[in-house]
């Protein structure tokens, strides 16, 4: 008989056609009685050899299945003990209930009833982050930790050799760099041509000697530039040694009364060479403008480390720089219907003077200029050259705020960055996407937060302030003018207060810059009284500077002893004035500022990059003037982050 446990239509064909040949014996059998009896015999032939065949196929197919499911099974267990895949189930608690052989070969036997953090220590963690799958690496090499938390189980897979391989990968992937002499040409123009080349050729081998030691490809392209080719793990090495070529260049030609220094620009992660070279290139503007001596390494997301940058940048000999800007600023504010001056937020004196020179600027060349400036953030001495402004009415009435700034902008528009080139840091933000035109004035070292592809950019980190700079541009005017004493005076303030009244960060452009204001009508008594300080000031100052201590080597850090805010400009002069105490080379003071964050203000001699330190803490500025601001932080977090800073940067920093 069929085998009714199978589902009906595997065995109604059969029944079908057995009844139809049964109906047809019947009638058969009726009708022709002999021929009915022999067919029935058929019939019953056929009927016994129909189930002996479906007896032996059953008995093939349920021996088949036996043997197949044995099979599965072992093949099952085999694969949980031989395959080269760890599994490891736990239970609520995380101890762990049982292990494969895998497991107990490679991180040991009995460890049933222990903590999975027997394995590694971060797994319990894993498990509480609801983590899906994490490579980590032990000292016999990495696994591959799966995690499947509705079943408590976790796989593991060695996947060492994979992990070595792309190791291997990276570390051979190609890199660029274009190395500049920055001040070659400034040193050597004045030189004997033997004392040239003895210099030149020092430099030349101590290029070569480290290109050798390190496996680089180093070729000369010109009298002051070098292109050398490497892979990434010797880029590991030289950021290990901190590229020590850098003092080893400047320690050589130093002896010849010549110091030189190195800027050096790489590119990486990047598959292609043509935009290796281009990020390499990148990486040096961005070195350069950041003033030189110094490494930048880009990489292809934009981010970039730093190291050097231990000296000042030196002042360049040549004015031709300052001319060429100064033409090309001309024919940007002629070809433009009106000129808009902004500088970064709560304006200094500097940036406010560097304004007033761009307006004067705009003026020469019969545009239509205007300062963007919220008055409501702004500094004592700003609001004491403001109250001045405001007695010249046609001067006044060429501030305008930010809403306002936005209303009357446009395409045709020039805005003017002056005294900053971040994008975070500038009064109104919007105006930046509202004009097709920007210049940069600055004279600031650079930072990796520029403003987005403007089309002039005048930055000189040896420049005492950006109104310096501005000054020089308008002596480069072609026309003849006269400047209002309120201009020239706001300028020389701008130039005093960056300098500490000529003490630091002055050259000999500064002062002729400051001549050629005191020519123009500048008020020498007009500064002094703009920049006054009040007593309730001095006596806050003071107290600020009390609880002071020196870190390190002479490294003076004070901290207010309290949660009562403090004006920036407060912060910044306590910095200075620490810096004039005996044994100090760099200072930081560290407080809560109005709008609620943290403010450390940094100084130094200029012997100490306080501007590498402060970009430690998400800040920057000037080698020997940074600042930094920290949102979400308390002032004892800070004090230790800056600690550590100075901690990192005594071997060179990056």
């Amino acid at each position: 008989m069929p085998n009714w446990n199978k589902p009906w239509w595997q065995h109604t064909y059969v029944i079908t056609l057995f009844t139809l040949v049964l109906a047809l014996t019947a009638w058969l059998t009726f009708n022709q009685w002999e021929a009915g009896v022999g067919v029935t015999v058929l019939l019953l032939i056929w009927v016994f050899f129909y189930f002996r065949a479906k007896k032996k196929d059953d008995h093939y197919l349920d021996t088949y299945i036996s043997t197949l499911s044995y099979r599965v099974n072992k093949a099952s267990d085999e694969a949980i003990t031989k395959l080269p895949v760890g599994i490891v189930l736990y239970n609520e608690s995380g101890t762990i209930q049982w292990t494969n052989p895998f497991i107990q070969e490679r991180f040991g036997t009995g460890l049933n009833g222990m903590d999975v953090t027997v394995i590694h220590k971060d797994l319990q963690q894993y498990i509480q982050d609801d983590t899906a799958e994490e490579t980590i690496q032990f000292e016999s090499g990495y696994y591959h930790f799966t995690f499947e938390q509705n079943e408590r189980l976790i796989y593991v897979v060695d996947v060492t050799e994979k992990e070595t391989t792309q190791k291997r990968y990276d570390h051979m992937l190609p890199l660029i760099a274009h190395i500049y002499l920055d001040n070659y040409d400034e040193v050597t123009q004045s030189m004997d041509d033997q004392i040239r080349s003895r210099l030149l050729a020092q430099v030349t081998t101590a290029l070569n000697n480290w290109a050798n030691d390190y496996d680089i490809y180093l070729r000369r392209t010109s009298s002051d530039r070098f292109l050398a080719v490497m892979n990434h793990k010797t880029l590991l090495l030289l950021e290990e040694n901190r590229f020590e070529l850098l003092d080893e260049i400047r320690d050589i030609t130093a002896k010849e009364k010549a110091p030189i220094t190195l800027s050096i620009g790489v590119g990486t992660e990047e598959a292609s060479l043509k935009q290796l070279g281009v990020l390499a290139q990148s990486s040096l503007d961005l070195a350069l403008g950041r003033g030189g001596d110094q490494v930048a390494i880009k990489k292809k997301n934009g981010r970039v480390r730093f190291y050097g940058g231990k000296t000042n940048a030196v002042e360049k000999r040549t004015r031709v720089r300052a001319r060429v800007i100064s033409h090309a600023l001309r024919d940007f504010v002629k070809e433009s219907e009106k000129v808009i001056v902004m500088g970064h937020n709560r304006p200094d004196m500097d940036a406010i003077g560097a304004s007033l020179g761009v307006l004067k600027l705009a003026d020469l060349n019969d545009r239509e200029g205007f300062i963007v400036l919220d008055e409501e953030d702004t500094n004592a001495d700003v609001q004491r050259l403001l109250d001045e402004v405001k007695q010249q009415e046609h001067l006044w009435n060429q501030f305008v705020t930010p809403e306002e700034a936005v209303q009357i902008a446009d395409k045709e528009t020039l805005l003017v960055i002056v005294d900053t080139h971040k994008p975070s840091m500038v009064i109104e933000p919007k105006l930046l996407q509202m004009v097709d035109r920007i210049i940069v004035l600055d004279h600031h070292r650079r930072s990796e937060d520029f403003v987005h592809d403007p089309v002039l950019v005048y930055m000189e980190p040896y420049a005492s302030s950006t109104a310096e700079l501005v000054t020089e541009l308008l002596e480069y005017q072609p026309m003849q003018f006269k400047m209002d004493r309120l201009e020239a005076t706001a300028l020389l303030a701008g130039i005093t207060v960056d300098t500490k009244s000529f003490a630091v960060r002055t050259g000999a452009r500064t002062f002729d810059a400051a001549s050629f204001l005191r020519a123009n009508g500048a008020d020498t008594a007009l500064v002094q009284k703009l920049l006054k300080e009040d007593l309730a000031s001095y006596v806050r100052r003071s107290k600020l500077m009390e609880n002071a201590y020196v870190y390190r080597d002479g490294y003076a850090i004070a901290m207010a002893n309290d949660d009562e805010p403090y004006d920036q400009i407060i912060i910044a002069q306590a910095a200075d004035t620490l810096l004039t105490m005996s044994g100090v080379r760099a200072s930081f003071v560290i407080c809560k500022r109005g709008d609620g964050r943290v403010g450390v203000s940094a100084r130094s001699l200029g012997d100490i990059n306080v501007q590498v330190i402060m970009e430690r803490l998400g800040g920057g500025g000037h080698l020997s003037n940074a600042a930094t601001q920290l949102e979400d932080a308390e002032r004892e977090e800070v004090k230790d982050r800056l600690e550590q800073a100075i901690d990192d940067g005594f071997e060179g920093g990056s």
